[in-house]
C-alpha cells in the first residue's frame, strides 16, 4: 500500500520560533500518521475564516442552501431533502456513480488503441473518478468501514498520481514552449531573421571595395560600425533556442518515461486489484452500521462543514495581505517551503468542493471552483518555473541559454504570483482599503 503524502512547511515571512506551519495532506512525501486535517498559526487579519461577497464568514454548506449570491435560487431546502434519506443511501449513491464513471472510463481506455488523445480523455476521466471517489472516502471516513477505506483512498491515490504525470510533463513542455516565443516577443520569422543576422555577421570583415566606399563616405563608415554592434535581442533568441531544445529533450525523456509507468501501472495486479475493489464499490458500498441508522442531514453536513473548517484555517495561515498586491515580489523566490501551503489549500479545495457535491449535487459553488482554477495555475506555474531550473542547472550549457532558461523561470515566477493574487481576489473580493 502507497501512503499518501503530507508535509510540514513553515511560512516564509514567518520568524523561527513562531506558531507551527501547515501540516496537511498529499503534496510532500513522509505523511505523519494521523495528520489530514490542516494544523495552522493564528488567523490572518484577525479573520477566522474566508469571507463571502457580504464580508461574512464564507460556508460552502451553507452556501448550498442558498445562490453564489446569498439568494436562495428556489430550490427545495437542503435539510428538507437530506432529511428523507439516511446517510448510507446519500454516500452510496454517490459512491455507486463514481464507481460506474470509474469503470466506463477504464472500458473507453482499453478500447482506444492506438488513438492517443481517445486514450488521454480516458485516462482524465478515470483520475476524475478516482480523485472523487477518494475524496469522498476521505471526508466521510466515520460513516465507513475504515480500514477498507483507507486502503483504497491510498491505492487510488497511487493510481491518479501515477496516470497524471503524463499529462502534466506534456502541459509543463506547451507553456513553456509557449513562454518562450512570448519573451522573445517574435514569432517564427523572428528566428529566420535572426540566423541571417548571424550569417550577416559572419561576412563583415571590410573587403577592398568596401574600404574604399567608407574612405569616400564618413556617413556609410558610421553606419556600418552600428551594424556590427551586438544584438541583444538576438543574442536572447538564440539562448531561447537552444533552452527551448534543452527544455523539449528533457520534458519529452520525462512523458515517455511517464507514459511508460502508466502502462505498467495499467497492466499491473495492483491495478487490477483497485478495480476489482471499485467494481465493488460500483454494487456495495463498504460503510459502517451507523450509516444506515442516521438521518442524512445529522450525519454528512457536520463532517463537510468539518472539511470547510481544515480550508478555512489553512487559508487564514496564508499572506494573503502581502498577495492582495499586484506586483509584490513576494513568489518570485523559487523556495518550495513558501509554495507548499498554497498547494495543500488547493487540495483542501479540492476536497471541500466534492463534499458539497455529495450534500448538494444539483448546486454548484462557483467560488470553490474559481479558487481551485487559480489554485491550479498557481501549481503549474510554480512547477514549470521547476523545470526551468533544474534545466539551467544542466552542466555546460552556454551563458546565453543559461540566461534564456532564468528569465523563463523569472517569468514563470510572476505567474505564481498572478495566482496568489487572482486567488485571494476569489476569496476576499470586498477587503478593507490599504492606508498606502
Amino acid at each position: 500500500m502507497t501512503p499518501g503524502g503530507a508535509g510540514v512547511a513553515q511560512r516564509h515571512d514567518q520568524s523561527t520560533g513562531g506558531p507551527a506551519g501547515l501540516l496537511g495532506i498529499g503534496y510532500e512525501p513522509g505523511r505523519a500518521p494521523g495528520a489530514r486535517a490542516a494544523v495552522v498559526d493564528g488567523p490572518y487579519g484577525g479573520n477566522d475564516g474566508m469571507y463571502g461577497p457580504d464580508d461574512t464568514a464564507y460556508d460552502p454548506v451553507t452556501a448550498a442552501r442558498t445562490g453564489d449570491d446569498g439568494t436562495d435560487p428556489g430550490t427545495p431546502d437542503l435539510g428538507a431533502e437530506l432529511a428523507s434519506h439516511t446517510a448510507d443511501e446519500v454516500l452510496a449513491d454517490y459512491l455507486h456513480q463514481q464507481s460506474a464513471d470509474f469503470l466506463r472510463s477504464l472500458r473507453l481506455h482499453r478500447e482506444s488503441g492506438s488513438d492517443a488523445e481517445g486514450a488521454g480523455e480516458a485516462a482524465r476521466q478515470l483520475r476524475r473518478a478516482a480523485r472523487r471517489i477518494s475524496a469522498t472516502l476521505h471526508t466521510f471516513r466515520p460513516l465507513t468501514e475504515e480500514d477498507w477505506a483507507d486502503q483504497l483512498r491510498s491505492e487510488l491515490g497511487w493510481l491518479s498520481g501515477t496516470l497524471a504525470r503524463e499529462q502534466a510533463c506534456a502541459a509543463r513542455r506547451e507553456r513553456l514552449m509557449t513562454a518562450l516565443q512570448r519573451l522573445t516577443g517574435r514569432g517564427p520569422e523572428r528566428s529566420d531573421r535572426t540566423a541571417r543576422g548571424e550569417r550577416g555577421k559572419r561576412s563583415d570583415r571590410p573587403t577592398p571595395s568596401a574600404t574604399a566606399a567608407t574612405a569616400s563616405s564618413p556617413s556609410s563608415a558610421s553606419s556600418s560600425t552600428s551594424s556590427s554592434d551586438p544584438d541583444p535581442d538576438g543574442a536572447l533568441s538564440a539562448g531561447a533556442a537552444r533552452a527551448g531544445a534543452l527544455l523539449d529533450r528533457q520534458l519529452t525523456l520525462a512523458r515517455t518515461r511517464a507514459h511508460s509507468a502508466a502502462l505498467q501501472a495499467l497492466g499491473s495486479s495492483r491495478f487490477h486489484a483497485v478495480a476489482d475493489s471499485v467494481a465493488v464499490l460500483a454494487s456495495e458500498a463498504p460503510l459502517a452500521r451507523t450509516a444506515a441508522e442516521l438521518p442524512a442531514d445529522e450525519a454528512l453536513p457536520p463532517l463537510a462543514e468539518q472539511a470547510h473548517r481544515r480550508l478555512a484555517d489553512a487559508v487564514a495561515a496564508l499572506p494573503l495581505s502581502r498577495a492582495g498586491y499586484p506586483y509584490n515580489a513576494a513568489a518570485l523566490a523559487a523556495d518550495q517551503r513558501q509554495d507548499a501551503p498554497w498547494h495543500q489549500v488547493r487540495m483542501l479545495v479540492r476536497l471541500s468542493r466534492y463534499a458539497r457535491e455529495v450534500i448538494a449535487p444539483e448546486t454548484s459553488d462557483l467560488r470553490l471552483a474559481e479558487a481551485g482554477r487559480a489554485l491550479e495555475w498557481h501549481r503549474d506555474a510554480a512547477e514549470a518555473a521547476a523545470a526551468a531550473a533544474a534545466a539551467a542547472r544542466t552542466p555546460r550549457i552556454a551563458p546565453a541559454t543559461a540566461y534564456a532558461l532564468g528569465v523563463l523561470h523569472a517569468d514563470q515566477r510572476h505567474e505564481v504570483e498572478a495566482a496568489r493574487f487572482a486567488f485571494g481576489r476569489v476569496w476576499l473580493p470586498r477587503t478593507p482599503d490599504r492606508k498606502g
